[in-house]
Protein backbone atom coordinates (compact mmCIF):
# COMPACT_ATOMS: atom_id res chain seq x y z
CA UNK A 1 0.00 0.00 0.00
CA UNK A 2 2.87 2.32 -0.62
CA UNK A 3 2.37 3.33 -4.23
CA UNK A 4 3.85 6.74 -5.03
CA UNK A 5 1.26 9.47 -4.74
CA UNK A 6 2.32 11.22 -7.92
CA UNK A 7 2.49 14.61 -6.25
CA UNK A 8 6.11 15.47 -6.87
CA UNK A 9 6.38 17.55 -10.00
CA UNK A 10 2.59 17.85 -10.29
CA UNK A 11 0.68 21.16 -10.49
CA UNK A 12 0.21 20.88 -6.74
CA UNK A 13 3.91 21.23 -6.03
CA UNK A 14 3.71 25.00 -6.46
CA UNK A 15 1.61 27.54 -4.52
CA UNK A 16 -2.05 27.99 -5.34
CA UNK A 17 -2.74 31.72 -5.43
CA UNK A 18 -6.36 32.22 -4.45
CA UNK A 19 -7.55 35.01 -2.17
CA UNK A 20 -8.88 33.98 1.27
CA UNK A 21 -12.24 35.53 0.38
CA UNK A 22 -12.47 33.42 -2.78
CA UNK A 23 -11.49 30.27 -0.86
CA UNK A 24 -14.30 30.85 1.64
CA UNK A 25 -16.79 31.49 -1.16
CA UNK A 26 -15.86 28.26 -2.92
CA UNK A 27 -16.04 26.29 0.34
CA UNK A 28 -19.44 27.78 1.15
CA UNK A 29 -20.76 26.88 -2.29
CA UNK A 30 -19.48 23.32 -1.86
CA UNK A 31 -21.13 23.20 1.57
CA UNK A 32 -24.52 24.37 0.27
CA UNK A 33 -24.56 21.80 -2.50
CA UNK A 34 -23.48 19.05 -0.13
CA UNK A 35 -26.17 20.04 2.38
CA UNK A 36 -28.83 19.62 -0.33
CA UNK A 37 -27.24 16.33 -1.38
CA UNK A 38 -27.45 14.87 2.12
CA UNK A 39 -30.89 16.35 2.76
CA UNK A 40 -32.13 14.40 -0.25
CA UNK A 41 -30.27 11.25 0.66
CA UNK A 42 -31.09 11.18 4.38
CA UNK A 43 -34.71 11.99 3.66
CA UNK A 44 -35.02 8.64 1.93
CA UNK A 45 -33.42 6.86 4.90
CA UNK A 46 -35.92 8.29 7.37
CA UNK A 47 -38.84 7.57 5.06
CA UNK A 48 -37.60 4.01 4.51
CA UNK A 49 -37.71 3.42 8.25
CA UNK A 50 -41.14 4.88 9.00
CA UNK A 51 -43.32 5.20 5.90
CA UNK A 52 -42.19 3.35 2.74
CA UNK A 53 -42.70 -0.06 4.34
CA UNK A 54 -46.40 0.72 4.79
CA UNK A 55 -47.13 2.59 1.56
CA UNK A 56 -44.92 0.90 -1.03
CA UNK A 57 -44.65 -2.66 0.31
CA UNK A 58 -48.09 -3.05 1.85
CA UNK A 59 -48.64 -6.53 0.35
CA UNK A 60 -45.95 -7.99 2.63
CA UNK A 61 -46.09 -8.94 6.30
CA UNK A 62 -44.74 -6.22 8.63
CA UNK A 63 -41.23 -7.69 9.08
CA UNK A 64 -40.80 -8.41 5.38
CA UNK A 65 -42.04 -4.92 4.52
CA UNK A 66 -39.45 -3.33 6.81
CA UNK A 67 -36.69 -5.48 5.27
CA UNK A 68 -37.85 -4.61 1.74
CA UNK A 69 -37.94 -0.92 2.59
CA UNK A 70 -34.43 -1.01 4.07
CA UNK A 71 -33.18 -3.00 1.08
CA UNK A 72 -34.52 -0.26 -1.20
CA UNK A 73 -32.63 2.23 0.95
CA UNK A 74 -29.48 0.13 0.44
CA UNK A 75 -29.90 0.08 -3.34
CA UNK A 76 -28.84 3.72 -3.46
CA UNK A 77 -25.54 2.76 -1.88
CA UNK A 78 -24.96 0.03 -4.45
CA UNK A 79 -25.30 2.66 -7.19
CA UNK A 80 -22.83 5.06 -5.58
CA UNK A 81 -19.58 3.40 -6.78
CA UNK A 82 -20.97 3.43 -10.34
CA UNK A 83 -21.70 7.13 -9.99
CA UNK A 84 -18.25 7.66 -8.46
CA UNK A 85 -16.63 5.95 -11.45
CA UNK A 86 -18.64 7.83 -14.07
CA UNK A 87 -18.57 11.27 -12.49
CA UNK A 88 -14.99 10.74 -11.36
CA UNK A 89 -13.98 10.38 -14.99
CA UNK A 90 -15.92 13.55 -15.85
CA UNK A 91 -14.46 15.47 -12.91
CA UNK A 92 -10.89 14.53 -13.74
CA UNK A 93 -11.37 15.03 -17.50
CA UNK A 94 -13.78 17.94 -18.13
CA UNK A 95 -13.50 19.66 -14.74
CA UNK A 96 -14.74 19.73 -11.17
CA UNK A 97 -17.22 22.58 -11.69
CA UNK A 98 -19.39 21.26 -14.58
CA UNK A 99 -19.52 17.80 -13.02
CA UNK A 100 -20.78 19.20 -9.73
CA UNK A 101 -23.53 21.11 -11.53
CA UNK A 102 -24.71 17.91 -13.24
CA UNK A 103 -24.78 15.91 -9.99
CA UNK A 104 -26.71 18.51 -8.02
CA UNK A 105 -29.40 18.72 -10.73
CA UNK A 106 -29.73 14.93 -10.86
CA UNK A 107 -30.10 14.33 -7.13
CA UNK A 108 -32.48 17.27 -6.57
CA UNK A 109 -34.75 16.19 -9.42
CA UNK A 110 -34.82 12.53 -8.36
CA UNK A 111 -35.72 13.47 -4.78
CA UNK A 112 -38.49 15.84 -5.81
CA UNK A 113 -40.02 13.18 -8.07
CA UNK A 114 -40.25 10.75 -5.13
CA UNK A 115 -42.77 13.16 -3.65
CA UNK A 116 -44.94 12.69 -6.75
CA UNK A 117 -44.88 8.87 -6.82
CA UNK A 118 -48.09 6.83 -6.63
CA UNK A 119 -48.22 4.28 -3.80
CA UNK A 120 -48.82 0.52 -3.90
CA UNK A 121 -52.52 1.13 -3.35
CA UNK A 122 -52.59 3.24 -6.51
CA UNK A 123 -50.52 1.25 -9.04
CA UNK A 124 -49.49 -1.97 -7.33
CA UNK A 125 -45.99 -3.31 -8.01
CA UNK A 126 -45.10 -0.34 -10.21
CA UNK A 127 -44.89 1.80 -7.06
CA UNK A 128 -41.83 0.08 -5.54
CA UNK A 129 -40.28 -0.23 -9.01
CA UNK A 130 -40.47 3.55 -9.53
CA UNK A 131 -39.15 4.07 -6.00
CA UNK A 132 -36.12 1.88 -6.67
CA UNK A 133 -35.38 3.66 -9.97
CA UNK A 134 -35.36 7.08 -8.32
CA UNK A 135 -33.26 5.74 -5.45
CA UNK A 136 -30.75 4.47 -8.02
CA UNK A 137 -30.58 7.94 -9.59
CA UNK A 138 -29.99 9.43 -6.14
CA UNK A 139 -27.16 6.98 -5.57
CA UNK A 140 -25.53 7.70 -8.92
CA UNK A 141 -25.58 11.45 -8.25
CA UNK A 142 -24.26 11.17 -4.69
CA UNK A 143 -21.47 9.00 -6.05
CA UNK A 144 -20.04 12.03 -7.81
CA UNK A 145 -21.22 14.88 -5.61
CA UNK A 146 -19.34 14.57 -2.32
CA UNK A 147 -15.97 13.73 -3.84
CA UNK A 148 -16.23 16.65 -6.23
CA UNK A 149 -17.31 19.14 -3.58
CA UNK A 150 -14.46 18.12 -1.30
CA UNK A 151 -11.94 18.17 -4.13
CA UNK A 152 -12.84 21.62 -5.42
CA UNK A 153 -12.85 23.05 -1.88
CA UNK A 154 -9.39 21.80 -0.92
CA UNK A 155 -7.89 22.63 -4.33
CA UNK A 156 -8.71 26.30 -3.77
CA UNK A 157 -7.40 26.28 -0.20
CA UNK A 158 -3.86 26.82 1.12
CA UNK A 159 -2.25 23.42 1.74
CA UNK A 160 -1.85 23.99 5.50
CA UNK A 161 -5.54 24.97 5.88
CA UNK A 162 -7.11 22.23 3.79
CA UNK A 163 -8.45 20.28 6.75
CA UNK A 164 -10.65 23.15 7.94
CA UNK A 165 -12.14 23.72 4.50
CA UNK A 166 -12.67 20.01 3.95
CA UNK A 167 -14.43 19.97 7.33
CA UNK A 168 -16.70 22.82 6.22
CA UNK A 169 -17.91 20.60 3.36
CA UNK A 170 -18.57 17.87 5.94
CA UNK A 171 -20.84 20.23 7.88
CA UNK A 172 -23.23 19.80 4.95
CA UNK A 173 -24.00 16.33 6.30
CA UNK A 174 -25.44 17.33 9.71
CA UNK A 175 -27.14 20.33 8.14
CA UNK A 176 -28.76 17.94 5.67
CA UNK A 177 -29.77 15.76 8.61
CA UNK A 178 -31.24 18.74 10.44
CA UNK A 179 -33.24 19.74 7.39
CA UNK A 180 -34.48 16.23 6.59
CA UNK A 181 -35.21 15.19 10.18
CA UNK A 182 -36.72 18.59 10.88
CA UNK A 183 -38.96 18.29 7.84
CA UNK A 184 -40.19 14.88 8.97
CA UNK A 185 -40.57 16.04 12.57
CA UNK A 186 -42.92 18.73 11.29
CA UNK A 187 -45.04 16.53 9.03
CA UNK A 188 -45.27 13.88 11.77
CA UNK A 189 -47.31 16.44 13.71
CA UNK A 190 -50.17 15.73 11.29
CA UNK A 191 -52.64 12.97 12.22
CA UNK A 192 -51.49 9.51 11.03
CA UNK A 193 -54.14 9.40 8.30
CA UNK A 194 -53.06 12.77 6.91
CA UNK A 195 -49.40 11.85 7.12
CA UNK A 196 -49.95 8.64 5.12
CA UNK A 197 -52.28 10.32 2.64
CA UNK A 198 -50.10 13.25 1.53
CA UNK A 199 -48.06 14.96 4.27
CA UNK A 200 -45.06 12.58 3.91
CA UNK A 201 -44.61 13.93 0.37
CA UNK A 202 -43.93 17.52 1.44
CA UNK A 203 -40.26 17.04 2.49
CA UNK A 204 -39.50 15.43 -0.88
CA UNK A 205 -41.28 18.13 -2.88
CA UNK A 206 -39.26 20.76 -1.00
CA UNK A 207 -36.20 19.46 -2.89
CA UNK A 208 -37.32 21.37 -6.00
CA UNK A 209 -37.04 24.93 -4.60
CA UNK A 210 -33.92 23.94 -2.64
CA UNK A 211 -32.35 22.73 -5.89
CA UNK A 212 -32.91 26.12 -7.51
CA UNK A 213 -31.12 27.89 -4.65
CA UNK A 214 -28.20 25.43 -4.60
CA UNK A 215 -27.82 25.59 -8.37
CA UNK A 216 -27.82 29.39 -8.36
CA UNK A 217 -24.99 29.37 -5.81
CA UNK A 218 -22.98 26.61 -7.48
CA UNK A 219 -22.95 28.08 -11.01
CA UNK A 220 -20.96 31.02 -9.63
CA UNK A 221 -18.13 28.73 -8.50
CA UNK A 222 -14.87 29.03 -10.42
CA UNK A 223 -12.98 25.99 -11.65
CA UNK A 224 -10.21 24.57 -9.46
CA UNK A 225 -6.87 26.28 -10.17
CA UNK A 226 -5.13 22.92 -9.83
CA UNK A 227 -7.35 21.40 -12.51
CA UNK A 228 -6.76 24.39 -14.77
CA UNK A 229 -3.04 23.80 -14.37
CA UNK A 230 -3.55 20.15 -15.31
CA UNK A 231 -5.23 21.34 -18.49
CA UNK A 232 -2.43 23.77 -19.34
CA UNK A 233 0.24 21.14 -18.79
CA UNK A 234 -1.83 18.38 -20.43
CA UNK A 235 -1.44 16.09 -17.41
CA UNK A 236 -4.95 14.68 -17.25
CA UNK A 237 -5.28 10.91 -16.98
CA UNK A 238 -7.05 9.22 -19.91
CA UNK A 239 -9.37 7.06 -17.80
CA UNK A 240 -8.66 8.27 -14.25
CA UNK A 241 -11.11 5.98 -12.48
CA UNK A 242 -9.44 2.91 -14.00
CA UNK A 243 -6.01 4.23 -13.09
CA UNK A 244 -7.08 4.54 -9.47
CA UNK A 245 -7.45 0.75 -9.44
CA UNK A 246 -4.30 0.02 -11.45
CA UNK A 247 -1.90 2.63 -10.04
CA UNK A 248 -3.28 3.46 -6.61
CA UNK A 249 -5.19 0.33 -5.60
CA UNK A 250 -3.61 0.13 -2.16
CA UNK A 251 -4.45 3.73 -1.45
CA UNK A 252 -8.01 3.10 -2.57
CA UNK A 253 -8.31 0.30 0.02
CA UNK A 254 -7.00 2.66 2.71
CA UNK A 255 -9.50 5.32 1.63
CA UNK A 256 -12.38 2.83 1.86
CA UNK A 257 -11.30 1.75 5.34
CA UNK A 258 -10.87 5.31 6.56
CA UNK A 259 -14.32 6.37 5.30
CA UNK A 260 -16.17 3.26 6.48
CA UNK A 261 -17.20 4.41 9.96
CA UNK A 262 -18.24 7.93 8.96
CA UNK A 263 -20.68 6.47 6.45
CA UNK A 264 -21.64 3.04 7.79
CA UNK A 265 -21.64 3.92 11.47
CA UNK A 266 -23.95 6.84 10.83
CA UNK A 267 -26.56 4.63 9.19
CA UNK A 268 -26.36 2.12 12.04
CA UNK A 269 -26.95 4.88 14.60
CA UNK A 270 -29.53 6.69 12.48
CA UNK A 271 -31.50 4.56 10.00
CA UNK A 272 -31.17 1.26 11.88
CA UNK A 273 -31.93 2.80 15.27
CA UNK A 274 -35.01 4.61 13.89
CA UNK A 275 -36.29 1.31 12.48
CA UNK A 276 -35.25 -0.77 15.52
CA UNK A 277 -36.86 1.49 18.12
CA UNK A 278 -40.03 1.94 16.05
CA UNK A 279 -40.56 -1.62 14.84
CA UNK A 280 -38.78 -3.83 17.41
CA UNK A 281 -39.12 -1.95 20.67
CA UNK A 282 -42.47 -0.34 19.86
CA UNK A 283 -41.06 3.07 20.76
CA UNK A 284 -42.23 6.48 19.65
CA UNK A 285 -40.79 7.34 16.22
CA UNK A 286 -40.95 11.03 17.08
CA UNK A 287 -38.47 10.48 19.92
CA UNK A 288 -35.90 8.95 17.57
CA UNK A 289 -36.37 11.58 14.88
CA UNK A 290 -35.91 14.30 17.51
CA UNK A 291 -32.78 12.51 18.74
CA UNK A 292 -31.27 12.72 15.26
CA UNK A 293 -31.87 16.47 15.31
CA UNK A 294 -29.90 16.83 18.54
CA UNK A 295 -27.21 14.55 17.11
CA UNK A 296 -26.92 16.75 14.02
CA UNK A 297 -26.22 19.82 16.17
CA UNK A 298 -23.55 17.86 18.04
CA UNK A 299 -22.05 16.80 14.70
CA UNK A 300 -21.54 20.40 13.58
CA UNK A 301 -19.55 21.17 16.73
CA UNK A 302 -17.47 17.98 16.47
CA UNK A 303 -16.67 18.55 12.78
CA UNK A 304 -15.45 22.12 13.31
CA UNK A 305 -13.31 21.16 16.33
CA UNK A 306 -11.67 18.08 14.85
CA UNK A 307 -11.25 19.68 11.43
CA UNK A 308 -8.94 22.21 13.09
CA UNK A 309 -7.26 19.54 15.23
CA UNK A 310 -6.40 17.58 12.08
CA UNK A 311 -4.26 20.51 10.91
CA UNK A 312 -2.11 20.06 14.02
CA UNK A 313 -1.82 16.28 14.44
CA UNK A 314 -2.92 14.95 11.05
CA UNK A 315 -6.29 13.59 9.85
CA UNK A 316 -5.06 9.99 10.03
CA UNK A 317 -4.39 10.22 13.77
CA UNK A 318 -7.79 11.82 14.35
CA UNK A 319 -9.37 8.97 12.37
CA UNK A 320 -7.53 6.34 14.42
CA UNK A 321 -8.57 7.65 17.82
CA UNK A 322 -12.14 8.38 16.68
CA UNK A 323 -12.48 4.77 15.51
CA UNK A 324 -11.12 3.36 18.77
CA UNK A 325 -13.46 5.55 20.86
CA UNK A 326 -16.52 4.49 18.83
CA UNK A 327 -15.66 0.79 19.06
CA UNK A 328 -15.32 1.05 22.84
CA UNK A 329 -18.68 2.82 23.15
CA UNK A 330 -20.73 0.50 20.90
CA UNK A 331 -22.06 -1.80 23.63
CA UNK A 332 -22.92 0.94 26.19
CA UNK A 333 -24.73 2.91 23.48
CA UNK A 334 -27.08 0.06 22.61
CA UNK A 335 -27.62 -0.80 26.28
CA UNK A 336 -29.12 2.67 26.56
CA UNK A 337 -31.23 2.23 23.43
CA UNK A 338 -32.62 -1.11 24.65
CA UNK A 339 -34.12 0.59 27.71
CA UNK A 340 -36.62 2.21 25.30
CA UNK A 341 -36.54 5.34 27.44
CA UNK A 342 -36.72 8.64 25.60
CA UNK A 343 -33.79 10.22 27.46
CA UNK A 344 -31.60 7.13 26.99
CA UNK A 345 -32.34 6.86 23.28
CA UNK A 346 -31.61 10.54 22.78
CA UNK A 347 -28.34 10.30 24.71
CA UNK A 348 -27.24 7.18 22.83
CA UNK A 349 -28.06 8.50 19.35
CA UNK A 350 -26.51 11.91 19.97
CA UNK A 351 -23.45 10.46 21.73
CA UNK A 352 -22.90 7.68 19.20
CA UNK A 353 -23.18 9.92 16.18
CA UNK A 354 -20.93 12.52 17.81
CA UNK A 355 -18.23 9.88 18.39
CA UNK A 356 -18.24 8.49 14.86
CA UNK A 357 -18.29 12.04 13.50
CA UNK A 358 -14.75 12.47 14.83
CA UNK A 359 -13.58 10.32 11.91
CA UNK A 360 -16.11 11.79 9.49
CA UNK A 361 -14.87 15.32 10.23
CA UNK A 362 -11.49 14.56 8.66
CA UNK A 363 -12.47 12.06 5.96
CA UNK A 364 -12.27 14.66 3.21
CA UNK A 365 -8.89 15.94 4.37
CA UNK A 366 -7.42 12.43 4.59
CA UNK A 367 -8.82 11.06 1.32
CA UNK A 368 -7.83 14.04 -0.81
CA UNK A 369 -4.22 13.70 0.36
CA UNK A 370 -4.07 10.04 -0.64
CA UNK A 371 -4.43 10.75 -4.37
CA UNK A 372 -2.57 13.01 -6.85
CA UNK A 373 -4.52 15.76 -8.65
CA UNK A 374 -4.80 13.72 -11.86
CA UNK A 375 -6.74 11.00 -10.03
CA UNK A 376 -8.16 12.94 -7.10
CA UNK A 377 -11.83 13.37 -8.06
CA UNK A 378 -12.02 9.69 -9.03
CA UNK A 379 -9.98 8.38 -6.09
CA UNK A 380 -11.82 10.36 -3.43
CA UNK A 381 -15.24 9.55 -4.92
CA UNK A 382 -14.50 5.84 -5.33
CA UNK A 383 -13.01 5.46 -1.85
CA UNK A 384 -15.88 7.19 -0.12
CA UNK A 385 -18.65 5.60 -2.15
CA UNK A 386 -17.32 2.05 -2.14
CA UNK A 387 -17.34 2.45 1.64
CA UNK A 388 -20.91 3.68 1.22
CA UNK A 389 -21.86 0.67 -0.88
CA UNK A 390 -20.41 -1.70 1.71
CA UNK A 391 -22.17 0.08 4.56
CA UNK A 392 -25.51 0.88 2.94
CA UNK A 393 -26.90 -2.55 3.71
CA UNK A 394 -25.77 -2.53 7.36
CA UNK A 395 -29.24 -1.51 8.66
CA UNK A 396 -30.72 -4.35 6.61
CA UNK A 397 -28.13 -6.86 7.87
CA UNK A 398 -28.63 -5.86 11.51
CA UNK A 399 -32.42 -6.08 11.16
CA UNK A 400 -32.18 -9.44 9.39
CA UNK A 401 -29.85 -10.86 12.08
CA UNK A 402 -32.23 -9.83 14.84
CA UNK A 403 -35.16 -11.36 12.96
CA UNK A 404 -33.28 -14.58 12.08
CA UNK A 405 -32.10 -15.20 15.63
CA UNK A 406 -35.49 -14.43 17.10
CA UNK A 407 -33.91 -12.13 19.67
CA UNK A 408 -35.10 -8.71 20.77
CA UNK A 409 -31.60 -7.67 21.83
CA UNK A 410 -29.50 -5.35 19.73
CA UNK A 411 -26.20 -7.27 19.89
CA UNK A 412 -25.94 -7.63 16.08
CA UNK A 413 -25.80 -3.84 15.78
CA UNK A 414 -23.17 -3.67 18.54
CA UNK A 415 -20.93 -6.14 16.70
CA UNK A 416 -21.38 -4.37 13.36
CA UNK A 417 -20.67 -0.89 14.76
CA UNK A 418 -17.57 -2.02 16.69
CA UNK A 419 -16.16 -3.92 13.71
CA UNK A 420 -16.67 -0.99 11.32
CA UNK A 421 -15.05 1.37 13.84
CA UNK A 422 -11.94 -0.81 14.18
CA UNK A 423 -11.57 -1.11 10.40
CA UNK A 424 -11.65 2.69 10.13
CA UNK A 425 -9.15 3.11 12.97
CA UNK A 426 -6.71 0.85 11.12
CA UNK A 427 -7.32 2.76 7.87
CA UNK A 428 -6.53 6.03 9.62
CA UNK A 429 -3.28 4.62 10.97
CA UNK A 430 -2.10 3.54 7.51
CA UNK A 431 -3.41 6.73 5.88
CA UNK A 432 -1.37 8.94 8.21
CA UNK A 433 1.77 6.94 7.45
CA UNK A 434 1.20 7.46 3.71
CA UNK A 435 0.67 11.20 4.21
CA UNK A 436 3.97 11.57 6.03
CA UNK A 437 5.72 9.50 3.39
CA UNK A 438 4.29 11.67 0.58
CA UNK A 439 5.43 14.88 2.26
CA UNK A 440 8.94 13.52 2.61
CA UNK A 441 9.00 12.60 -1.10
CA UNK A 442 7.78 16.05 -2.18
CA UNK A 443 10.33 17.81 0.06
CA UNK A 444 13.13 15.65 -1.31
CA UNK A 445 12.20 16.33 -4.94
CA UNK A 446 11.48 20.06 -4.60
CA UNK A 447 14.39 21.02 -2.30
CA UNK A 448 17.25 22.38 -4.42
CA UNK A 449 20.66 20.76 -3.98
CA UNK A 450 23.63 22.88 -3.02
Amino acid sequence: MTEPSGRAGSPESGPVLVSPKEVRRIANAAFVGTALEWYDYYLFGTAAAIVFNRLFFSDLDPTAAVLASLATFGVGFAARPIGAFFFGVLGDRIGRRPTLIITIILIGTATGLIGLLPTFADVGLLAPVFLVILRLLQGLAVGGEWGGATTIAIEHAPVKQRARYAALVQVGSPVGTLLSSGAFALVLLFPSETFDAWAWRLPFLAAFPMLIVALWIRVKVEESPIFEELLREDQRAKVPALQVFTKAGGRLVVAIMAAFLGVGGFYVMNTFVVSYVTNNLGGDRQVVVNATLIAAVAQIVVILIFGRLAEKIGPGRVTFWGGIATAAAAWPLFLLIDTNQAWAITLAVAGGIALLTITYAVTGALLTELFPPQLRYSGVSLGYNIAGALSGFLPFIATWMISATGTTASWPAVVILALVALITAFGGLIGERLRVQDKEIVQTVTTPTR
